[in-house]
């Protein structure tokens, strides 16, 4: 009788243990989603003011394509050495730090609004804007279940497409509510605020420091490896693919299509928010699936189709937002197994450096695209933003296809395979 009345509170006790893990879990997934719809928010405040800024500033659509790119070259530079700095001191540091500069480089934007301080605005963005990814991804990694890393990492990128998707209508509204000038101080207020409130919630950390305090041994391993290698170019074909939509799309629909600002906003957040609804049904896939290559090239040979349709023909009003919305949600799908391609990638307790290395391949196709793209408005082509992204989208699914021509080792533990670098890509 003692014996089991000993097992049942065993049972019970472990059980309240289990529950508490879970609770914990969720609020950290919650916090740092939050932080990630914060990062999305803040990449698309200057593109969808860049019909004020225009007129404000005085300049053309490839001036305002070079601030991008500033951002991009900054944020690409220092991924990955934020990235180490995430696994050696902390992620927590680096996450409060970036949501901080974030905030403040949009708020002096808006006080002293200029050419000079758009560019200096750019580099503090880009800056915070490498925190992101290498911080987030590390401490997800240690802290989320197994079994459900896919569907965490699902969750995590939907916010920050979410972050992105309500940008537009955001932006739109504190703009016909207090002004372009305070519209960039209010969505950098965004920043430090939830900053505080991930400092309230007590987010846990990552770094070097907790694996040893945990017993856990991390030998030193080589982080750019050939898989990572791979992904980088498959990260920067996806950033290509994506940026002339979300950056000119508003400007090129206006200018090429007819279509008014708030219809255009419309469209673009249709994109947007589709792409975050196939996020979270791309979640699913990767916790059930290794096909992530094949997966990546039905869902981007079905985008480049739709897109190119975008292209080529004016389309009313609603069946163009159809066709916006099915391309986000296809471009969706693939994120969540496109992550667990890098951690699985990822040396053990190098989650943050691996995901800073890949992230520069964002970077570097955010350094390319607005370039290429304010060229390509400055020209008056602006059916060719939708052409280009199509061109774009064919490649990556002929990396995809590639990745996927080696054949599956179905004798090779899940660990081999998911070294590998065929694999790894697929």
């Amino acid at each position: 009788m003692v014996d089991i009345l000993a097992a049942s509170q065993q049972a019970a006790s472990q059980q309240v243990k289990s529950n508490e893990k879970t609770d914990e879990s969720l609020r950290t997934l919650a916090a740092i989603s939050t932080a990630h719809w914060v990062s999305h928010f803040h990449i698309f405040v200057l593109p969808m003011l860049f019909p004020f800024l225009k007129v404000q500033l005085g300049v053309g659509y490839i001036e305002l394509g070079f601030a991008l790119t500033v951002f991009a070259v900054t944020s690409g530079l220092t991924q990955a050495p934020i990235g180490y700095l995430a696994d050696r001191i902390g992620a927590r540091k680096i996450l409060l730090m970036g949501l901080t500069l974030g905030g403040f480089a949009l708020i002096m934007l808006g006080l002293h609004l200029s050419y000079p301080w758009l560019i200096a605005s750019a580099v503090l963005l880009g800056l915070a804007n490498s925190v992101y990814h290498p911080a987030d991804y590390a401490i997800l990694s240690a802290h989320m279940n197994e079994a459900r890393m896919g569907r965490a990492f699902s969750i995590h990128t939907f916010a920050g497409f979410l972050g992105g998707a309500v940008a537009p209508a955001i932006v739109a509204a504190l703009v016909a509510m207090v002004g372009g000038h305070g519209t960039l101080i209010a969505a950098g207020a965004v920043g430090p605020i939830v900053a505080l409130a991930l400092l309230v919630v007590g987010i846990p950390d990552a770094s070097a420091a907790d694996r040893q305090n945990s017993g856990e041994e991390t030998p030193q391993q080589k982080v750019v490896t050939p898989a990572l290698i791979v992904l980088t170019i498959f990260f920067m074909l996806l950033s290509l693919s994506n940026a002339g939509i979300g950056n000119f799309g508003v400007v090129a629909l206006i200018s090429g299509y007819g279509a008014s600002f708030s219809s255009a906003n419309i469209a673009l957040t249709a994109f947007l928010g589709a792409s975050a609804i196939g996020v979270l049904a791309g979640g699913f896939l990767a916790d059930h699936t290794r096909r992530h290559g094949q997966v990546a090239a039905a869902c981007f040979a079905i985008n480049a189709a739709i897109v190119f349709m975008i292209a080529t023909i004016n389309l009313p009003s609603p069946l163009l937002m159809a066709a916006m919305a099915s391309a986000g949600f296809l471009g969706g799908v693939i994120a969540p197994s496109r992550d667990m391609l890098v951690r699985n990638a990822a040396p053990p307790g190098a989650a943050g450096r691996a995901f800073g290395i890949v992230s520069t391949g964002f970077n570097i196709g955010g350094i390319i695209s607005p370039l290429l793209f304010g060229w390509i408005m400055d020209q008056n082509l602006p059916h060719w933003v939708f052409g280009a992204s199509v061109v774009f989208m064919i490649l990556t699914v002929v990396l995809a296809l590639v990745t996927e021509r080696g054949p599956h080792d179905s004798s090779a533990t899940p660990d081999a395979r998911s070294r590998s670098l065929i694999p790894d890509s697929q």
